[in-house]
């Protein structure tokens, strides 16, 4: 994930700042050029993601994703801090991690599975209950802390997007 926003932002970017309509590079050169740099795997040489990249140029992103993108990883910094920025993604991440917590993934491991799956199921209960059934009816975090019982983390996302090492929330 965080190989691939660097390669989008990196792009944008390039595209916004170093490309020359009619000169030598094309702006297919241009994406290569980046995913040597950002991809672990080297990109097909036919890869045309370009074409259905309609951030760089749509809506309010227009030479911004590579802003907004750079945003992002200093968000993840800064949220360990306490800042409240990209707070959407942070909740997201810190709810689902809460059915990991009840044994999400070992339901498919068949580990306790009748009562994970219980408790999975009356988790599921609770996020409709305080998150669905409530719409925007509340502030997101006073729902969140309806539903986790607990402030918002970061970990979560930090663990998702490769941040941070991967292991179980107690």
């Amino acid at each position: 994930m965080v190989e691939s926003l660097l390669r989008y932002a990196s792009v944008d970017l390039e595209l916004h700042t170093k490309y020359i309509p009619d000169g030598s590079e094309t702006i297919y050169d241009i994406d290569q050029r980046v995913g040597r740099r950002t991809n672990v795997i080297p990109l097909l040489p036919e890869d045309k993601f370009l074409c259905s990249f309609s951030h760089i140029f749509a809506d309010k992103y227009a030479a911004g994703y590579y802003s907004y993108q750079a945003h992002f990883g200093m968000v993840i910094m800064l949220l360990e801090c306490g800042q409240k920025m990209h707070w959407a993604e942070v909740l997201s991440y810190d709810a689902f991690s809460a059915f990991e917590e009840a044994g999400l993934d070992n339901v498919k491991l068949r580990i306790d599975e009748v009562v994970t799956q219980q408790a999975v199921k009356e988790l599921g209960h609770k996020f409709r209950e305080t998150v669905l059934a409530v719409g925007g009816g509340k502030s997101p975090e006073q729902v969140f802390v309806e539903f986790r019982g607990r402030e918002p983390s970061p970990k979560a996302l930090l663990r998702y997007t490769g941040l941070s090492p991967v292991t179980a929330e107690a």
